[in-house]
């Protein structure tokens, strides 16, 4: 991959494949459909996908829940890393955390 993977990106890969104006309703069914799938995989414990095999997996519906969000941001033209930032600033005022979104992050050992 010669573009780093940003969000931007993924927008910008995802209109360039899948992108149909007035079709807002059916998009957004079909992510509350994704939606509905990951639910099930994770009420029965489905696996993590292995090697290449992601048929299945939760990685499968969480990708799949992630493309019907961006196709929707496409669709009613949301810069997304515009306003993640934005939401996350006001996230943490009222949350708290004592995190900056931006700032380096530090990996939590498991």
């Amino acid at each position: 991959m010669s573009e780093p993977m940003t969000i931007s990106y993924l927008q910008r890969y995802i209109r360039s494949k899948d992108h149909n104006p007035g079709h807002e309703m059916d998009y957004f069914l079909k992510l509350i459909e994704e939606v509905g799938e990951l639910s099930n995989m994770i009420y029965k414990g489905a696996p993590h996908a292995e090697g290449d095999q992601i048929k299945g997996s939760i990685e499968e519906e969480l990708w799949d829940v992630i493309y019907y969000t961006l196709a929707l941001a496409n669709l009613y033209d949301v810069d997304l890393e515009r306003w993640i930032p934005v939401k996350e600033t006001l996230n943490n005022r009222r949350y708290n955390p004592g995190i900056v979104f931006g700032a380096p992050i530090e990996d939590k050992p498991e």
